[in-house]
């Protein structure tokens, strides 16, 4: 009898307890009326929260009471309301989101391996999302990079089109790209990996500058750039295509696909996409020697979600890239036949699996993941076979080559967030690489195998509401096991090293617009052959090999940063200026020397030795002022010096008459000022107008005299490459739309005009913008949101 009045008192006090709770619905729209879809709305103090529908409709039960309310959306502005509940009632409250057209209250993932607002994060975190993309006409990750602070990307090759971003003036291999996260984007895809990822497929590109090795590894000496494919979200599909004329020449054409597919529950989803590019070659100065490479490419994959639990995640996402490009002469006829030809076919697979777990009370998460990509690569890098010398033709049918590269990383990582807000990051990660390079005609060899295995902690330390403290280390036992043979010369590395790699940034918000920030990282790069050392350049009509030099040591870098940032939005209007200053210094810096050595098959010798050591400084800045959602303007760029401890040498002369040695005290193909600039206009849903821009300042850049391999240091000329784009939308109702559009690019044609001419042309010798003018048209149509 006791029991059951136990129980009865049980079910009557949970009764009264239920009936005491409240309802909250409402709905969350723009300002023109137009829903949100899938919104956040909670309650922070009280752990309470829910996800908007389709429609925009939300439905939170609430304990009675005085209640702060919060919306979220990507790409809006937080929203907080405060509320009145009554015991029992039912309550409308309705969100109105303001669309963020800086950026501000984004939410990121670099600055600390967590999701944070990147207004808030303690190092300073720069987005480039879908709208800039578009709006610069960027066909490919290569072309979008631009428009950020402290990043350059340019072209190094005429006859393949090898690009490379720099951030802060450093080159390429000092970057690491991630691709969702995960270090899986190899040295070979380092090669020519930008121009492989369309556009279309991403969500946003999240730029970390100055040292990130205690969060990634080596190799991030520079920064980190972390290419983030998109999410399903909600239902939806596109199909659109883009035709461009090149100087009035070449053709480019694109055609892709988007398509999402998200459960009523929103439990599950899938997101599929594609692109196809097939871009003619283009030759700027008559020559028969191509400038821009031909280009065919076609990229399909998909991403999606499972949620098991209300407390679990598991997501996939695969990719498929098959990519051909050729360039040098007569392209018509095989490579062997040709003066100069480089050829490349590339097959590539990306796959990741990542699981996620939260806690009941999201104070903790665990995640596991493993992520890999495989690059099977055919090569010809060679000619001459139209035949000087029977010689010639016989170097010319052996210069075809093959390449397989694997990168895998395997990882765990825990977070923890305590009542203070403070938040402990954890984890431990696996990554291999595994190179095989081979063209048996010049005895050509890259066999190299790199593994690491690292362990990170960090400490983000809050104690109080202005004041962030982030503390973190890696740990990284690196194994590199190296075999590399050109022309009868053989090097070898075998090395086994551990690194501790030591992380302090500082942050401190001055009022609620001004926020300072400081940090100091330890970066390193161990002995091993980079993105550059698998490229292979024309000079004087024979390729010219990168080998790495004996007894090459570890590379260690110091960078510090220091950044003010006043951000502020008041009614409609958004203001958002940032400038930074850094300054890197480099122990024993990777530096590449023309030899002056031609071996017997013919080919030329390049080395990566040591340096002296050198110091990259300077500051970025950007500007950025929104008066309504209908306006946008930024502006950023970056000034900057570079020097060498002592003369670097570039070209070791072999004692050849009328040649010496040459040696530089500052960095070659670094420009001292390089920025951009973007507008877009909005006058309704019908119609936008963008107008982009890039500059890039004068720069030492070096050159190969063909006739004697002897080197030259030449001063480029300013460029300044100015876009402007129209569109203009048509909404036939809710599941259908289309948009047209149009434009320049490079409308004043700011292009290189001393290209070098010939078979014995120094292919290396190219620099500013990556295109003359062209102009262009697209069309897309759909159920887009």
């Amino acid at each position: 009898m006791i029991k059951r009045l136990w129980s009865i008192g049980i079910m009557l006090c949970s009764f009264l307890l239920h009936a005491q709770e409240s309802e909250l619905r409402g709905t969350v729209k723009t300002q023109n009326e137009e829903i949100v879809p899938f919104a956040n709305v909670f309650l922070k103090d009280v752990g309470i929260g829910t996800t908007a529908d389709e429609t925009g409709k939300f439905l939170l039960n609430v304990p009675a009471g005085t209640l702060t309310v919060t919306a979220t959306s990507q790409g809006f502005r937080t929203q907080s309301k405060t509320v009145a509940i009554q015991p029992g009632a039912r309550q409308q409250l309705d969100f109105i989101l303001i669309k963020d057209v800086l950026g501000l209250d984004e939410v990121v993932v670099s600055a600390t391996r967590n999701q944070i607002q990147k207004r808030s994060a303690p190092v300073v975190v720069s987005s480039l999302r879908p709208s800039l993309l578009t709006a610069t006409q960027s066909i490919s990750v290569a072309e979008g990079l631009n428009f950020a602070p402290g990043v350059r990307v340019e072209t190094n090759c005429q006859n393949c089109g090898f690009t490379q971003v720099r951030l802060n003036g450093l080159d390429g291999a000092y970057t690491q790209i991630l691709l969702n996260s995960r270090p899986i984007f190899s040295s070979l895809l380092g090669v020519y990996g930008l121009e492989q990822i369309p556009s279309n497929t991403i969500e946003r590109v999240e730029v970390v500058r100055s040292g990130g090795s205690a969060l990634y590894g080596s190799n991030a000496i520079a920064g980190t750039v972390n290419i983030i494919t998109k999410d399903p979200v909600l239902n939806s599909w596109e199909v659109g295509s883009v035709f461009s004329l090149i100087d009035g020449d070449a053709l480019d054409r694109v055609v892709n696909f988007n398509g999402s597919i998200v459960a009523d529950d929103l439990n599950s989803g899938i997101t599929f996409f594609g692109a196809y590019r097939n871009r003619d070659s283009y030759d700027a100065n008559s020559d028969g020697f191509t400038e821009i490479v031909e280009l065919r490419n076609t990229t399909v994959g998909a991403k999606a979600f499972l949620r098991p639990t209300d407390r679990s995640r598991i997501s996939v996402n695969l990719n498929a890239i098959q990519e051909y490009r050729r360039g040098g002469d007569r392209l018509d006829l095989a490579p062997q036949f040709t003066d100069i030809t480089e050829e490349l076919d590339h097959d590539t697979f990306i796959g990741g699996l990542d699981y996620e777990l939260n806690s009941r009370d999201d104070s903790q998460k665990t995640q596991i993941y493993t992520s890999a990509s495989y690059t099977n690569r055919d090569s010809f890098y060679g000619g001459l076979g139209g035949g000087r010398t029977s010689q010639d033709s016989i170097l010319a049918n052996n210069a075809f080559g093959t390449t397989k590269d694997l990168a895998w990383v395997n990882g765990a990582q825990f977070t923890k967030s305590f009542p203070n807000n403070d938040v402990l990051t954890t984890g431990v990660e696996y990554n291999h690489s595994s190179t095989e390079d081979i063209i048996r005609g010049y005895d050509r060899l890259i066999d190299q195998n790199v593994n690491t295995l690292g362990g990170y902690a960090q400490y983000e330390w809050k104690p109080n509401e202005r004041f962030t403290a982030l503390l973190g280390s890696r740990l990284d036992h690196v194994k590199v096991d190296g075999a590399y043979t050109i022309g009868g010369i053989a090097r070898n590395v075998d090395l086994t090293q551990t690194t501790l790699s030591p992380r302090l940034t500082l942050s401190y918000r001055i009022t609620d617009e001004l926020r300072f920030r400081g940090g100091y990282a330890r970066g390193f790069r161990a002995p091993q052959a980079f993105n550059e050392d698998l490229h292979i350049s024309s000079v004087g009509g024979e390729p010219q090999f990168v080998i790495l030099s004996d007894d090459l040591e570890t590379e260690f870098s110091n960078a510090f940063t220091g950044s003010l940032n006043y951000s502020r939005s008041v009614a409609l209007w958004q203001l958002d200026f940032l400038v930074e200053g850094f300054f890197t210094d480099l122990k024993d810096p990777f530096t590449l020397v023309s030899t002056g050595a031609v071996l017997e098959n013919g080919s030329i010798l390049e080395e990566v030795r040591n340096g002296s050591g050198a110091q990259v400084y300077g500051a970025n800045f950007e500007f950025g002022v929104s008066p309504s959602p209908e306006w946008r303007f930024q502006l950023g760029g970056t000034l900057q010096n570079t020097r060498y401890d002592e003369a670097q040498l570039l070209f070791e002369s072999d004692g050849s008459p009328g040649e010496s040695d040459i040696a530089v005290d500052e960095f070659v193909r670094v420009p001292d000022l390089y920025g951009y600039l973007n507008t877009t206009w909005i006058p309704n849903k019908r119609f936008n107008l963008d107008l982009t821009s890039t500059f890039t300042g004068r720069m030492t850049v070096p050159r190969v005299i063909s006739d004697t391999g002897f080197l030259e240091l030449n001063e480029s000329p300013s460029f300044f490459d100015l876009n402007i784009k129209l569109e203009t939308h048509f909404d036939f109702n809710d599941d259908f739309m289309v948009t047209l559009s149009g434009g320049v690019t490079n409308l004043f044609n700011s292009y290189q005009n001393d290209f070098e001419v010939g078979p014995t042309r120094d292919s290396d010798y190219v620099y500013g913008p990556d295109a003359p003018r062209a102009v262009f048209v697209g069309l897309k149509f759909g159920k887009l949101h």
